[in-house]
């Protein structure tokens, strides 16, 4: 019993340090190359941190009279003909509370608004003038929607004329074509560009298993500095190559995406303190010649919006954009996260409700480990009948402990009981345990998905206490008192099943069994509603499977002694 002890207790150890893994261990080799990064910025248009003026959203985009709108069955917004900014979007399936009348969610804003979120593509050069964030643009429409796209063009009048011909699927993202004609007399060098610019103090969730902040795949590996890396040095130099790039939220993305073909250049930068912080995603093409009399057309895209998983990969599928997928945190249990969660969103396809997909996945999990569970509860069953010719060892060598373990092993041996069996059933469910965490977490199609009952938010802890009588006492408990129903019924089940597992003989070791469904209890209290509902459900099911296998040997058992007495 004392391995297993350590080994239960080594079990309930391991999830917190499955935790501290994702914090302690980087996702991704990050380079930190300040000094090179002059080598891209000497001739990039950067933009400049703009004082905070005080002026609401709705004001900021009224004073840029000249907007192209854009309208789409997921956003609507504009687009700042003056330095064709990508600069007003707002997500229209997206809301930011679970209230249906709560504000849509606005993810790009004008740079005198507050907490300012922009983009644009453009060119850069030596010789002559190129557009930049006060060039007017003119467009031949005005209204950029999914059937109809816009062209914007623009005369230096020193020979070169622009055009950026851009149009939006029915999702988020934007595809920009841009073509530059030369009718002067002499020879041009241009590289196409681009910034995303993000204003003020960044503003994050603040659980240390989420990535938020820059992150981008560059020539098929994810490189993910934090917010903090990047206050360090001010510039963060990414890997030159084939790639992607952008600011993410734990929901929401706003990404450059160059020609996957294109080999780019990129860097982020931060300056400034406060309100007055500006961080920056900035890259640049390739230098090309243009001839007199010749045109050069480019095509990149920009992303913001929602990370819906299957929309991600379906633009690695139809534009190659290499490891989209990526900007959703998975983190370093990808390869169980991502199928775990195309298995809920297939079953809750069939049944209607992310809950019910849990529960029918828990099932799923169950039924193909039940060989090797069954083999663990038969086991378990066994050692339970032998708790009385173990006693009777342990209290034969009581005064000598190596004696007496040494006899318990031998029945164990001579019985065919293994004492750890009982914990593969744990084992087996912590990595399941962390995958499903991780997808209620980090995914988009999570949030804000209800089950049934007082269970709003699958993604959100439950919303009732015990210590307000589940709602019955208008009081609001301060968020550590905060222990629901569901997690009430999760520690109820797993004190049920401890009653089914043989009992430790120390008494000591009794008492921490008996506290670990409290302490399980408080613990899950705190995560997810839909983690609580698969664990208590799982432990359901390990009761139902542990209790048939015990009357089972109960009834072998009977019928052994009876023989025996014949």
């Amino acid at each position: 019993m004392n391995d297993q002890k350590n080994f239960i207790i080594a079990i309930v150890l391991s999830i917190a340090v499955l935790f501290a893994f994702q914090y302690f261990m980087p996702s991704a080799p990050k380079k930190v190359e300040p000094q090179n990064a002059s080598q891209v910025t000497q001739h990039t248009t950067t933009p400049q941190v703009v004082v905070s003026q005080p002026l609401t959203r709705e004001e900021a985009v009224k004073t840029a009279p000249h907007r192209l709108q854009i309208q789409s069955s997921s956003v609507k917004g504009s687009i700042n003909l003056e330095g064709a900014l990508f600069d007003d979007l707002t997500l229209l399936r997206y809301r930011e509370t679970v209230n249906p009348k709560s504000p849509e969610i606005i993810l790009l804003s004008p740079q005198n608004a507050p907490n300012a979120y922009y983009a644009r593509l453009g060119w850069t050069g030596q010789q002559g003038t190129f557009p930049n964030e006060k060039t007017l643009w003119q467009s031949n429409g005005l209204n950029l929607t999914p059937q109809t796209p816009v062209t914007l063009t623009w005369d230096n009048g020193q020979g070169l004329t622009f055009h950026q011909i851009i149009s939006i699927d029915d999702h988020y993202m934007f595809t920009i074509t841009q073509k530059v004609s030369n009718t002067g007399t002499t020879p041009v060098t241009l590289s196409p560009q681009g910034f995303l610019a993000r204003q003020g103090e960044p503003k994050t969730s603040g659980f240390f298993i989420l990535h938020e902040g820059p992150v981008g795949v560059f020539n098929g590996k994810l490189h993910d500095p934090s917010f903090d890396d990047l206050a360090k040095t001010g510039t963060l130099q990414n890997p030159r190559g084939k790639g992607w790039f952008g600011l993410t939220d734990k929901y929401w993305l706003g990404a450059l995406v160059p020609d996957p073909k294109a080999e780019i250049s990129s860097f982020y930068t931060r300056q400034g303190t406060g309100e007055a912080t500006l961080i920056t995603a900035q890259y640049q093409r390739d230098p090309q010649t243009l001839e007199p009399g010749k045109s050069i057309e480019v095509t990149d895209h920009f992303f913001a919006g929602a990370k819906v998983l299957r929309l991600l990969d379906g633009y690695e599928e139809t534009l190659g954009i290499t490891h989209f997928d990526l900007a959703v945190d998975f983190g370093w249990f990808y390869f169980l996260t991502k199928p775990i969660f195309y298995a809920l969103e297939f079953l809750k396809g069939i049944l209607g409700n992310f809950g019910l997909a849990i529960l029918a996945l828990t099932v799923l999990i169950k039924f193909i480990f039940f060989p090797l569970a069954n083999k663990s509860y038969e086991s378990m069953a066994r050692m339970k009948n032998l708790q009385p010719e173990i006693e009777k060892v342990r209290e034969r060598y009581a005064d000598d402990r190596m004696k007496m373990n040494e006899k318990v092993m031998e029945l164990y041996k001579k019985e065919k009981v293994n004492p750890l069996a009982g914990c593969l059933p744990m084992i087996i469910q912590i990595p399941v345990f962390f995958a499903l965490y991780k997808v209620l977490f980090v995914s988009i199609e999570m949030r804000h998905a209800p089950f049934y009952g007082w269970i709003h938010d699958l993604s959100a802890p439950d919303p009732t206490t015990i210590f307000n009588l589940f709602g019955l006492i208008p009081w609001d408990p301060p968020s550590f008192l905060m222990i629901g129903a569901w997690p009430i019924i999760m520690g109820i089940t797993m004190f049920l099943q401890q009653k089914l597992s043989p009992p430790p003989a120390d008494p000591v070791q009794a008492k921490m069994f008996l506290f670990m469904p409290i302490f399980f209890t408080y613990l899950l209290a705190q995560f997810p509603a839909g983690l609580v509902i698969y664990w208590a459900w799982n432990n359901a099911l390990s009761i139902a499977q542990q209790w048939v296998i015990m009357k089972r040997s109960e009834r072998k058992k009977a019928r052994h002694v009876k023989r025996e007495a014949v």
